[in-house]
């Protein structure tokens, strides 16, 4: 299990400030440090406010006194040594034989950041979050329900509550579904899944246009594999259920035929959601995130079938599975992080020149200061990704990336948003009045550019891809 954790590592890749940590690390250095972020907080804040996870982390740095890099590297090596042990764990719940457990194992391995169908998340990310928290303990917890071990189960669910109420929610669903479906039998299926969706206050007008960004909270705005992503798997469990009942796995039959009408609420919810306006606001509780379990549980049963039916005990049929496999996913990781180390250890400076601005930032500028940068930086060639609060640890505006998925998970932010996002339109045009307008209505005190920068600007950084400068009296009076 623990070649398999460094396995995965390799394969998959680390990289602690990318993507949603943008969104979850700042919760973390605010509770360690609560003097940064004085400006925009709110953008981190209500995820962080809604979850023990910043808690948790912070209170692991507070222990053992260790760098917040250091103590993210761990957690993130602890939460895939735990999925790969939740995982060996549902496995034994299905099959008797190692072999089928160790296929189900080496296939998660595998597939780690295996992107999930109209979410635009993966089974694991490649970087600390609650979700990776949230996923381990949903297999121990489906494992203990299916085990009749219901005291563990609830535990389990308990910690994935407080860490992520929303991954949660469907776990906990499904563990009282497969409660309900192995003791009653119930032939109709409306009631497979209870989402724990409650009434909303009306969303503020601005809601529609962050909404619109979120591209996969519509469903007629899918691609065909999309769907492709969401129907296979119902066929799959369907079929699933038909060898489990032939072999006489009860296991097998009850996880595959509770997982048919838990798909297809969340389907039909999905479509809903996103269809009558009225709905809008619905969308942002994501109902098809149950496929996040679903595609685990399916890894597992596929995983242990292919051990007990193909794989064997023919060290040749591993080889030629896998290896591709996870060559295969590696290569897949390095064509998302290409401007970046695949994996980003602690004790190594990033090579990635945006990272080594923004580590410049954190070690040069004020902890109040307010930064302004092109509000898709994350999405530009050879960014990678990388977040400026995460890595910088400095406030700055809104962005068109990130900041707009914290405003459609909480709808009052959707002004503030979408009033910055339009402060900072047409960036790449800016002039050195523009930049005063930000001063003047923000307190934005320092500029990250790109090259080359506006003569006569005060930049004491700059590398082969951007400038940090700063607006000062001096620059404002020009």
């Amino acid at each position: 299990m623990l070649a398999l954790t460094v396995a995965a590592l390799f394969i998959h890749g680390y990289h602690p400030y990318a993507e949603d940590a943008e969104i979850y690390l700042p919760g973390v250095l605010k509770h360690l440090d609560p003097g940064l972020f004085p400006v925009n907080g709110e953008f981190f804040a209500e995820h962080a406010g809604h979850s023990l996870y910043p808690n948790l982390i912070a209170a692991s740095v507070g222990v053992t006194h260790l760098p917040v890099a250091w103590a993210m590297f761990l957690w993130q090596v602890t939460s895939i040594f735990l999925l790969l042990a939740a995982t060996w764990q549902l496995a034994s719940a299905f099959f008797e034989q190692a072999l089928a457990r160790w296929a189900a194992v080496t296939l998660m391995t595998a597939l780690l950041t295996l992107p999930l169908a109209g979410t635009a998340l993966y089974i694991h990310d490649q970087y600390l979050n609650p979700r990776n928290l949230a996923a381990f303990a949903a297999l121990f917890a489906v494992a203990a329900t299916l085990g009749k071990r219901y005291y563990n189960a609830a535990a389990w669910l308990l910690f994935a509550a407080l860490v992520h109420p929303l991954m949660s929610s469907f776990a906990i669903a499904f563990c009282v579904w497969l409660v309900v479906l192995d003791r009653y039998h119930p032939r109709a299926l409306g009631f497979a899944v209870l989402f724990p969706f409650s009434l909303l206050d009306p969303a503020p007008p601005a809601y529609h246009e962050v909404a619109l960004r979120q591209s996969y909270f519509y469903v007629q705005h899918w691609h065909w594999y999309e769907w492709l992503g969401v129907i296979g798997p119902v066929f799959l469990f369907w079929w699933l259920a038909r060898i489990g009942r032939q072999r006489r796995i009860q296991s097998v039959e009850l996880a595959a035929r509770a997982m048919i009408p838990f798909i297809l609420a969340g389907t039909a919810a999905a479509i809903v959601f996103s269809l009558p306006p009225q709905f809008e606001a619905l969308a942002r509780f994501e109902p098809l995130r149950c496929l996040a379990l679903a595609y685990m549980v399916l890894i597992v049963l596929g995983g242990g079938f292919l051990g007990l039916e193909i794989l064997r005990k023919h060290t040749w049929r591993w080889l030629v599975l896998f290896v591709p496999l996870f060559l295969g996913m590696f290569f897949a990781q390095r064509q998302l992080f290409p401007a970046s180390a695949h994996i980003e250890w602690p004790w190594c400076r990033p090579r990635n020149p945006w990272a080594n601005a923004f580590e410049w930032i954190r070690d040069n500028t004020p902890k109040d200061a307010v930064f302004a940068l092109d509000p898709n930086h994350m999405a530009l060639a050879g960014e990678d990704e990388n977040g400026f609060r995460a890595r910088a640890q400095r406030s700055r505006l809104a962005d068109a990336v990130k900041d707009k998925g914290a405003a459609s998970a909480f709808p009052p932010l959707a002004t503030r948003w979408l009033e910055q996002v339009e402060d900072e339109k047409d960036w790449k045009q800016f002039r050195q009045s523009d930049f005063e307008r930000l001063q003047q209505k923000y307190g934005v005190s320092w500029l990250v550019v790109e090259k080359p920068h506006q003569d006569g600007m005060q930049c004491p950084y700059e590398n082969k891809a951007v400038s940090i400068c700063r607006l000062g009296e001096a620059s404002a009076r020009r």
